[in-house]
């Protein structure tokens, strides 16, 4: 990809010694592969040259000067060379962490959801309501409402931040890079990402034509491609795929990028299925019932296709895109397998996206983000247990969301103590959601919220200083308008029959809310001798409350609970601070941070103690949902993680090292008591040996047990071991003898000790266990 469009959309980069180059005592780099951080600053950097604070007035260059191609010459995407497997990403210019999962990792370890493949990293961990179905990442102990979940710079746009039960509609077989940002950068995404923005990309809006690994005449098609493409143009393919043996799993995906002159298209299709997963011991206790070795109601298929494609010209690009994710998977534990839950989800999204860079002396650059969802998900089930004459839609949830976002990134400028650049934001959204009931429509109790709306208008800006060679800074702030609007029972008591007093219930109420959160934050990285690089960030972050916080007023069988809803919550307010050390040059390569989050009216779902069915709520135990009701108290989060490799030696034409990963998080209310399902203390390492196709690894993850639990209705979690091993291989083909460029073929043996494993994160880890011993074999081909 050439420099000027390797990063034309990319929201931000980052190398893997930038910060260190230049600094006293650094040493010279081992080869090491080369690091694209796609999401977490407005501001990018084309060039990785030493700054040098600027001249105040920039005089605009001829478009071949400033690092662009002539109108005639597309920007194509060149092929960067491969980097040796199995290299520990660490991302040294960012003002907090950064975790990256690149393409071959996705690849080697699969996933049917983000939260399968992320939960393991050092801080994130995840929900695992449903393995393989619906899991959704968890980062230091702050889920659904404190983390944003984006693709190709647009909010997912799904139901999962409504109920840990719902799926997030990203698939990674379909994502070619994950990134999980923290800090910061973070405030360009909306008052939402206290805890952090799980960022996904792929090529389905392309910003450069697709190197030229196949002519089109090499695939048989010496008219109408070109004619499509202005007379000359290529294509490349990908085929993934892989199968598993502890649920008798299958995926696909097929991958197409084709261009010429100035058209670029990309066109993808992926689908899994997946049986019931294999368990060590009986989930459930409850001894003496039937058992097969396998975790009842635990299956899931998952399909979806996209294509997309834009205009490249001189200085930018236009390009938009239209994906369909489909999904069926069914809820595992007690009751979903006795009534046979599932959830069938479908999503539409046109996403929109492009890039102009003027020849003038003051902008720099101008983007924008554009994206539309239309989502709806049943919930189906038996309403009696082994019946299955009612069999049918329990609970239904839609959700349309329209969102857009336009930056305007300024020329650098002397400032005299430094050099300046800018960037301005502003972003966009509407809401609409839904979930009626279709059991009794004419209860004040009709499903978990009536329709309600959500409607977001925001600014931001973000100022990036560079005063020397080694030291930088960045002041961002953001202001966001957010208007809610829905209606709750103007009164629910706590203790309640509407059979036998259906004035227990107040009338329906309608609220217009309208808040203003406001938000900054500080950074500072330095970079320090023997190739070091070390950071502080502050930030002040207000969240506004969500429409499921403010208007629920039923039952959510996703968490086991009855929610009451607050329309009176206020703005939830956090203060934090990181710092870190980081490492991602030589032998030895890691990352170490801490963190402190002071949260005021911190917002949650306060178990009582009492318990609830359809129409009623009743003191103590004995029906079947626990009471919750949305409250805000004062908490606090502490913790850190840290990640390394040890290159030891070489041996048999290799490199074999040593790693290792450690993450805490601690987290108590005002009075000492425990924020609920907050993940365990956790250690690992293991021993690789990698060369430049083969990559072997063994790993050992030790998550120790969860006692600091909440004092109502939350049990402790016993620990596990985890034990993992790998072996993959990547090598160089030639197209003209097995028709294809590339292959990258492996196993992953996971859970290795056979482990019984309760994630203490999930609400459903009492009566589900994740997957027993299992191997994935996987195949990924280029054509």
């Amino acid at each position: 990809m050439s420099s000027r469009f390797k990063t034309g959309l990319l929201l931000g980069t980052a190398t893997l010694a930038v910060c260190s180059a230049g600094a006293p005592g650094a040493r010279a780099q081992t080869a090491l592969p080369e690091v694209t951080v796609t999401a977490p600053s407005p501001i990018v950097r084309r060039h990785q040259a030493a700054a040098q604070p600027r001249p105040a007035t920039r005089v605009a260059a001829p478009a071949r000067q400033r690092g662009r191609a002539p109108a005639e010459t597309p920007p194509v995407a060149q092929a960067a060379p491969a980097p040796q497997p199995g290299i520990l990403p660490i991302v040294t210019d960012q003002f907090a962490t950064v975790t990256v999962v690149p393409n071959e990792e996705i690849r080697r370890n699969g996933g049917g959801t983000l939260g399968d493949l992320l939960g393991n990293k050092p801080g994130i961990s995840a929900s695992q309501y449903a393995p393989g179905g619906a899991s959704r990442p968890i980062i230091r102990g702050l889920d659904v409402n404190r983390v944003s979940i984006i693709e190709n710079g647009i909010g997912s746009n799904g139901a999962s931040d409504l109920g840990e039960d719902h799926f997030v509609p990203v698939d990674p077989l379909s994502t070619n890079q994950i990134e999980v940002i923290r800090g910061p950068a973070t405030l360009r995404y909306g008052s939402t990402a206290i805890g952090g923005v799980v960022s996904a990309t792929n090529n389905r809006i392309p910003d450069a034509l697709p190197p030229c690994a196949q002519p089109f005449q090499s695939y048989g098609l010496p008219a109408k491609a070109p004619t499509l493409f202005g007379g000359a143009g290529c294509m490349n393919g990908e085929v993934r795929s892989a199968v598993s043996s502890v649920d008798r799993g299958v995926e696909g995906a097929v991958l197409l990028d084709a261009g010429g002159k100035n058209v670029a298209v990309h066109a993808d299709v992926y689908g899994r299925n997946a049986g019931d997963y294999n368990v060590p011991s009986y989930p459930y206790a409850a001894p003496g019932m039937p058992f097969n070795g396998r975790q009842p109601n635990s299956a899931a298929t998952a399909a979806g296709a996209s294509i997309g494609g834009s205009y490249l010209f001189d200085g930018g690009f236009i390009g938009a895109s239209i994906t369909q994710n489909n999904s069926l998977y069914r809820i595992p534990g007690v009751e979903g397998s006795e009534v046979g839950t599932r959830i069938d989800a479908k999503q539409t999204k046109f996403n929109a996206k492009g890039e102009y860079r003027p020849d003038a002396a003051a902008i720099d650059a101008i983007r924008f983000w554009v994206g539309a969802t239309d989502y709806k998900h049943n919930e189906v089930g038996q309403a009696t247990a082994g019946d299955p004459t009612t069999d049918g839609v329990r609970q239904t949830f839609t959700n349309r969301e329209q969102e857009g976002r336009l930056e305007v990134q300024l020329a650098p400028f002397n400032a005299g103590f430094a050099a300046v650049t800018t960037a301005l934001g502003v972003q966009a959204g509407h809401q609409e959601l839904t979930a009626p009931s279709p059991d009794d429509p004419g209860s004040p109790l009709n499903g978990l919220f009536d329709p309600n709306k959500n409607t977001r208008v925001a600014g931001y800006v973000f100022n990036e200083l560079q005063f020397t060679n080694t030291t930088k800074a960045q002041v961002a702030g953001r202001i966001e308008h957010v208007e809610l609007s829905g209606s709750t029972p103007s009164l629910i008591p706590e203790i309640f029959d509407l059979n036998s007093d259906p004035s227990a219930i107040g009338p329906a109420t309608q609220r217009n809310l309208s808040f203003t959160p406001k938000s900054l934050s500080l950074g500072l990285i330095q970079a320090l001798p023997w190739g070091l690089s070390a950071s502080i960030t502050g930030q002040y972050t207000e969240r506004a409350p969500k429409p499921a916080e403010l208007f629920s007023r039923g039952g959510h069988d996703a968490t086991a609970t009855f929610d009451i809803g607050n329309p009176n919550l206020k703005i939830e307010t956090a203060k934090s601070v990181e710092v870190g050390l980081r490492r991602a040059e030589g032998p030895f390569r890691f990352e170490i941070t801490a963190y402190y989050t002071q949260f005021s009216g911190f917002i949650y779902r306060r178990l009582t103690g009492n318990t609830c069915e359809e129409v009623e709520c009743a003191a103590g135990a004995g029906l079947e949902l626990n009471q919750a009701i949305y409250s805000q108290r004062d908490a606090t989060f502490k913790g850190g993680e840290f990640q390394s490799q040890l290159d030891v030696a070489q041996l048999y034409g290799g490199t074999f090292g040593i790693e290792n990963q450690f993450d805490i998080v601690r987290a108590t209310f005002a009075d000492g008591t425990n924020v609920p399902r907050i993940p365990p203390m956790r250690v690992g390492g293991g021993l690789y040996w990698r060369d430049a196709n083969w990559l072997m690894k063994v790993n050992l993850l030790h998550a120790f047990a969860q006692n600091d639990v909440a004092p109502i209705a939350e049990t402790t979690t016993p620990g596990y071991n985890l034990l993992k091993a790998e072996v993959s291989y990547r090598t160089k083909l030639d197209p003209n003898v097995w028709g294809a460029r590339e292959m990258l073929v492996g196993l992953i043996g996971n859970n290795l000790l056979n482990e019984d494993i309760r994630i203490a994160t999930s609400y459903s880890k009492d009566n589900v266990l994740m997957p027993g011993i299992g191997v994935r074999a996987f195949a990924n081909v280029k054509f």
